[in-house]
């Protein structure tokens, strides 16, 4: 069943139970050096392996596409800085769609959950499993193209072990992000000391006249942004882990301050070491550009490229997948989703039957996916519903300023982030309008055909009360309560 939950004050919420018996909910486990990890963990995954080309095909010259990937580490950087805010006055996990929920109402953010659990988050899941697999299994093919099935199946295994991950400890989960994120880092390292070596013998070739033929179409720069943010998705992950964190009004913009800016100067460094071990064309011609850039730097070493870049999408695909299913399990709690997500495992602690739901949507996702379709899906309605929860942000700012909060951000970031927002929506339906911008509305409104009878109406059929109850005498779950 779906049911809204009173949110009650510890007092009364201890109310039919023994007075020493310990309270069902999750812990708070995840402190500042794991909030660095689960934001830089999750945005350096797949993208800044794959993406690089892509920008520089719709921009047309190398220093136009670095000048994009400069864009995004600030506006990706402006983003996180305002939700740190939002994160401060609402203290509750869910990111956007809580957000959504606390300014806009329930309608609008249901539209948010019903679009993210369903379809963007199993299909982002997918895109990082996806790009695991192709690494991970490219080694055993040389010279030629991986078989699809196998790519799949690996995709699958992944997805797999890491719901396994995920359920059976918090802890254990956080753990694998901070191992994961320091073996990319190393990786990402290794590629910038190698290109600064090249510049340092004069391998500059791909810098000279390097805003030549540069594209100025407002839609083909609309894409390069969606390309390049792709690779910088992950910056609000931790907003979606806010309950978990320990003292969130510190920890979380901390976080955000230290791994945002890392990030971005590694992206850029990185970038220029691609360029200056290949020339343009020869980047726009690669599958994989860091395969590639491993062959022309580190020859017989090339193949540590590859299980950086496994690595590295894996550890991201965790940190994804710990986020997406925190925003499960916010959305049932609140009433908008099955009462069965909305719960805990008695002994682990951990959302399991929403990291379960989010893990069978990911799989069906990986049997049909396409990395390239995906991203630009992904990124319109990311970049729709970060518009949405910026604009509450200001609403919050201008009507509420007497809401107590911990951290402050200056109102022209969020107005910057806002426009940013409204551009990269607009701009690719203005400048070259597809069916499929037109499948993913229709996509989103169909929610409505849900909302009504099942959450405004509360016209729940009685036998999904006994499959909810046979459901968590299975999988071991039961209500959490919170504070």
């Amino acid at each position: 069943t779906m049911r809204k939950r009173k949110t009650t004050d510890s007092s009364h919420s201890s109310t039919g139970r023994s007075e020493g018996e310990e309270k069902l909910q999750l812990k708070q486990e995840v402190g500042l050096i794991s909030g660095v990890s689960l934001i830089a963990g999750t945005m350096i995954g797949s993208g800044i392996f794959m993406s690089p080309e892509w920008v520089l095909h719709h921009m047309g010259s190398p220093g136009s596409s670095l000048l994009i990937w400069a864009a995004c580490g600030v506006l990706a950087m402006f983003g996180a800085l305002s939700y740190a805010e939002l994160g401060t006055i609402i203290k509750e996990s869910g990111g956007e769609y809580i957000y959504i929920l606390r300014t806009f109402g329930s309608f609008p953010a249901f539209l948010f959950a019903y679009t993210s659990v369903i379809l963007v988050r199993p299909a982002s899941l997918a895109a990082v499993c996806l790009s695991f697999a192709e690494y991970a299994v490219a080694p055993f093919y040389p010279g030629c193209s991986s078989p699809q099935i196998l790519v799949k199946c690996t995709a699958a295994a992944c997805m797999l072990l890491l719901t396994i991950i995920n359920c059976l400890n918090v802890r254990l989960a956080t753990s694998v992000m901070n191992i994961f994120t320091a073996a990319k880092l190393l990786a990402l390292l290794v590629i910038v000391v190698g290109g600064l070596v090249l510049l340092a013998k004069g391998q500059t070739q791909s810098f000279q006249n390097a805003f030549q033929d540069t594209t100025a179409g407002i839609g083909a720069v609309g894409v390069a942004f969606y390309q390049g943010l792709w690779s910088y998705d992950g910056w609000n992950n931790l907003n979606y882990v806010t309950e978990e964190l320990k003292k969130p009004e510190v920890t979380l913009p901390r976080a955000v301050m230290i791994a945002i800016p890392l990030v971005t100067c590694l992206y850029l460094l990185v970038n220029v070491s691609y360029l200056a071990a290949m020339t343009p064309s020869e980047l726009l011609a690669s599958g994989a550009v860091a395969v590639t850039w491993g062959d022309k730097v580190l020859g017989s070493w090339a193949w540590l490229i590859s299980l950086s870049v496994a690595l590295s999408t894996f550890g991201s695909s965790n940190g994804t997948f710990f986020s997406g299913g925190r925003m499960c399990y916010i959305a049932a709690r609140e009433g908008h989703m099955p009462d069965i997500l909305s719960m805990a495992h008695v002994r682990c602690l951990t959302p399991s039957p929403a990291l379960l739901f989010t893990s069978a949507l990911s799989l069906v996702m990986i049997i049909s996916g396409s990395f390239t379709s995906i991203v630009n899906f992904f990124s319109f309605v990311a970049w729709l519903f970060y518009g949405m929860t910026i604009s509450g942000l200001l609403y919050l700012k201008i009507k509420k300023p007497e809401l107590p909060r911990s951290y402050k951000v200056p109102i022209i970031i969020p107005i910057i982030v806002l426009v940013a927002a409204v551009y990269l929506v607009l701009a690719p339906i203005i400048d070259q309008p597809t069916i499929e911008i037109l499948y993913i509305i229709l996509f989103i409104f169909s929610g409505i055909i849900l909302y009504f009878p099942l959450v405004h109406f509360k016209c729940h059929p009685r036998f999904l009360q006994r499959v909810t109850l046979h459901l968590q005498l299975f999988l071991e779950v039961a209500p959490t309560t919170r504070d």
